[in-house]
């Protein structure tokens, strides 16, 4: 072959793969990133969105320290919606609705104008070895190609079979082949490996849906957007759908059980709990009539819709007729069947924090190879990777985000502290401190910290400074400023919040919940005359404010408990350690302690079946 050797060799182009890359390489590391097909970066093989709940604050952490996901979403959404608006603001979670086929096209503009990234498109059937370091890959068009690093993102790849009813067959994706020989050979190097499930829906025409028969479900007014940096506003948007499944439709779908490879025993690999398919939730929850489905456009120019909640590996004959009972689907066409698929992963207590793997040196894993399900899940995983990748390069300490300082933090500690049994999704309810961790301030969190890093550019760097300051103005401006009765009772009134008799600061009323700012600011000249709420920037550090008066004593109270947490995390624990000669320990305790092998008190407070009191025993024997 007639390569160089690379810094770093990423294979798989898919949302971990891009954005290991992206930051690899912007952090001065030459590049090769590896791909079957240079058709189809990052691409959106299950539904056509980014973000949602706990996903859009992991967007929107990657966009904070630099990686792209952010940018591509915001370029090529075609709706969005900020969940969970009505709840606190540590439950709000941006997503939008992406053109799929614009999403893959503007991720390789992306990657193809950032410096040190080159390109090759081949499959990867293994790995050079030199005793317990990785040298580079070998590829099935019989190249072998040298690097320093190589990060594994194969997704679905690694020996994947498609299920459809009693059909099965090899294959990555529909329509593309699997990759064999990467599992084998890390199994021969002491690797464990595992089978996991996933599935996808049909994709209908939707010139044969009767959307009147459905419930629209419209974007919103304001879209707020996932970059902190790139200045957006999309001018028009497409509808999602509502629709329903009934007995009628579960009877046939029934019908297909028998054949079904999820009952029958064909399907080894764990399934996803919280994205089932369709049967397993008729089956799991057979005391109700009807299921929700979404009706998920796929782009601005295409009439393929994605059925969200209707994926199956049930025979396609069945699909078919079933989707055909669905209200609006009476004279459905679809583009192609559902499927399941069966996949390899390497459990994750096989890596350091770092997503370095504790058995070679040089070789790191992201995304689905480490259990996980979704983009937002991946692409965290690919940037960390790359990032570790070039910081070891650079013979410096990997970053490690903390429970504390990240959802992506949360995520990789969950997945080397506790293991995976199915496919892992990212929750807020997985953050103890998800006050801390809001979407709205993951540039404050994060940037900074990637800046110094070489990550993050000078210019996301100074937009954080120009945010921080403005927000600590206005925090200022609402402290140091009264609101008199007859300014603002008739808003108290209207709001059915009790009305004043005198003077107030305007951040004390902002505590009540019945307020929010936008509204102070339409009643209160003084207040219109200082904030200009049609600038997007502006209403960013309006929000971030508020927030902050809002939930103070909430944010002071986890900020205590997350300092108290933090304690535990710079205990260093010995490496290598035989924990099975600590005798006052439990036996589960031994047994966990050498498997995963934590390298902090505070990571073994996290694994399951760790007591308090065995912590205590490893404090002592620590002589803290």
């Amino acid at each position: 072959m007639y390569f160089e050797p690379y810094d770093i060799i990423v294979v798989g182009a898919g949302h971990a793969g891009c954005e290991a890359a992206a930051a690899a390489a912007n952090m001065g590391s030459k590049v090769l990133l590896v791909t079957m097909d240079l058709r189809l970066f990052a691409s959106m093989s299950c539904n056509p969105a980014m973000g949602g709940i706990a996903k859009g604050q992991i967007v929107r952490e990657i966009d904070a320290m630099g990686g792209y996901s952010g940018i591509v979403s915001d370029r090529t959404m075609i709706q969005f919606r900020m969940l969970n608006k009505s709840k606190g603001p540590a439950m709000w979670s941006p997503r939008c609705q992406s053109d799929k086929m614009m999403f893959s096209a503007e991720w390789r503009s992306l990657l193809e104008k950032t410096p040190n990234v080159d390109f090759w498109q081949d499959t990867v059937i293994g790995l050079i070895v030199e005793g317990d370091q990785v040298k580079g890959v070998k590829t099935l068009m019989g190249g072998e190609i040298n690097s320093k690093a190589v990060i594994l993102t194969n997704g679905t790849f690694l020996n994947g079979l498609i299920h459809i009813g009693e059909q099965h067959f090899p294959g990555g994706r529909m329509g593309e082949v699997a990759s064999h020989g990467i599992t084998e050979q890390l199994k021969e190097y002491g690797f464990e490996a595992k089978r996991l499930k996933t599935g996808t829906p049909v994709r209908v025409d939707g010139r044969t849906i009767d959307f009147n028969k459905l419930i629209e479900q419209k974007g919103d007014d304001e879209v707020v957007g996932f970059s902190y940096i790139e200045p957006f506003k999309i001018t028009k948007q497409k509808s999602c759908w509502i629709a329903h499944t009934s007995l009628k439709v579960h009877e046939t779908l029934r019908k297909g059980f028998k054949y079904s490879p999820m009952f029958n025993g064909r399907i080894q690999g764990v399934g996803p709990r919280y994205c089932p398919s369709i049967e397993d939730k008729i089956e799991r929850f057979a005391g109700k009539d009807s299921h929700q489905l979404f009706v998920e456009p796929e782009g601005w120019t295409t009439e393929e819709y994605y059925l969200n909640g209707f994926s199956s590996s049930l025979p396609d004959y069945i699909q078919y007729e079933a989707l055909r009972q669905i209200e609006g689907f009476e004279n459905a066409k679809i583009y192609r069947p559902g499927y399941a698929i069966e996949y390899d992963y390497f459990p994750p207590e096989q890596l350091h924090h770092s997503l370095e793997t504790r058995l070679m040196h040089g070789l790191y894993f992201a995304g689905q190879i480490n259990g996980t399900t979704g983009y937002e899940e991946a692409a965290c995983q690919g940037m960390m990777a790359g990032i570790n990748a070039a910081l070891a390069l650079r013979d410096e300490q990997p970053l490690v985000l903390s429970r504390t300082e990240a959802y992506i933090g949360v995520l990789i500690d969950d997945l080397i502290t506790k293991g995976v049994d199915e496919p892992y999704r990212m929750f807020t309810s997985r953050a103890e401190y998800r006050i801390l961790l809001r979407q709205d301030n993951a540039d404050s969190r994060l940037t900074e910290k990637s800046y110094k890093l070489g990550l993050a550019k000078e210019d996301r760097y100074q937009k954080l400074l120009q945010k921080q300051k403005r927000v600590g103005e206005i925090m200022d401006f609402l402290k140091e400023n009264y609101v008199y009765p007859e300014q603002i009772n008739s808003l108290l009134e209207h709001n059915e919040s009790s009305p004043i008799d005198q003077k107030v600061r305007m951040s004390y009323l902002l505590l009540r919940p019945q307020i929010n700012l936008s509204e102070m600011v339409a009643q209160l000249e003084p207040l219109k005359a200082y904030c200009n709420i049609e600038d997007r920037f502006e209403k960013e550090c309006m929000e971030e404010a508020e927030i902050l008066i809002k939930y103070d004593s909430y944010i002071q109270k986890e900020n205590e408990l997350a300092e108290k947490l933090n304690r535990l995390e710079y205990v260093k624990l010995p490496k290598d350690f035989d924990f099975h000669s600590l005798q006052s320990l439990s036996y589960e305790s031994r047994e966990k302690l050498n498997r995963y092998h934590p390298e902090t008190l505070g990571q073994a407070s996290r694994i399951s079946g760790i007591s308090p009191a065995d912590i205590n025993v490893l404090a002592i024997f620590l002589g803290r």
